[in-house]
């Protein structure tokens, strides 16, 4: 691991190919060139760079407060940088509405799951493809979901608001897979929900990958974000302090003391 840095090891190790559809290649598919975010007068990040292959799972650790929600909402469109850029499949995005940057192939499943609680599973998962016309193919992404996550084939006409916490996870995650995106923006996957559950998120998100989505993970468990990541990077008080292959960092002793609670 560097600082600051991937040596040239991390890097062929975090692109090199391999036979499933979501194996990483060359194509940098997202890149965030030092952005600067505020919120008012509050400088949220300060610099912050970042990319993310085709095919890869990129994980974003950090404290709470280190800048990992405002980093997605920056790259969704939902918080315009003040000086920076947001590079998506070659087209800048960092000025365009979200619903834009949904069409164009990057969809979020946001913190605390922001489902609709008074709709049913089915229709949160229609919300998901509200911008699409391909009905035969929303239809194919329906069934792709259900068969991700059985319990939502089994609640399909229940109320979201009924829904257990890992279940709400699941529609969160399946309602942002209904867009069919390229890159899948991930904030905090496993946040309340119990061990058991956060294993099968976790297993889940593995599979959304081996199938052709690139993603990137904001997530609080370092450990098994490290573990299913391809690279990873740490966001410390808005800056980006180190990336590396996941493995790597998870063996840092700057990773190891500050995230995963070993000595």
């Amino acid at each position: 691991m560097t600082r600051t840095g991937l040596d040239s090891g991390a890097a062929s190790h975090a692109r090199s190919p391999t036979s499933h559809p979501g194996s990483p290649t060359d194509a940098v598919t997202l890149a965030v060139n030092e952005v600067h975010t505020f919120y008012g007068n509050i400088h949220a990040l300060k610099g912050v760079s970042l990319t993310v292959h085709a095919g890869e799972i990129v994980t974003l650790i950090g404290a709470n407060g280190a800048g990992k929600t405002t980093t997605l909402k920056t790259i969704s469109g939902l918080l315009r940088p003040r000086m920076g850029s947001v590079v998506f499949n070659g087209r800048r995005i960092d000025h365009l509405p979200p619903h834009v940057i949904v069409e164009m192939g990057l969809s979020q499943a946001p913190e605390g799951r922001r489902i609709f609680p008074r709709m049913t599973v089915l229709e949160n998962l229609e919300m998901g493809a509200f911008a699409r016309r391909d009905r035969a193919a929303v239809q194919e992404d329906l069934e792709r979901v259900l068969t991700l996550f059985p319990r939502l084939k089994e609640r399909l006409h229940q109320k979201g608001g009924t829904l257990s916490g890992g279940e709400q996870q699941m529609l969160a995650i399946g309602r942002a897979l209904m867009a069919r995106p390229r890159v899948l923006l991930l904030d905090e996957p496993s946040m309340g929900l119990a061990p058991v559950l956060v294993e099968t998120i976790f297993q889940t998100i593995q599979d959304i990958n081996r199938q052709g989505t690139t993603i990137l993970l904001v997530e609080q468990n370092a450990h098994m974000a490290l573990a299913v990541a391809d690279r990873g990077y740490v966001l410390e008080s808005g800056r980006i302090v180190a990336h590396a292959a996941a493995k790597e960092l998870a063996a840092s002793e700057l990773v190891r003391k500050s995230y995963l609670g070993e000595e």
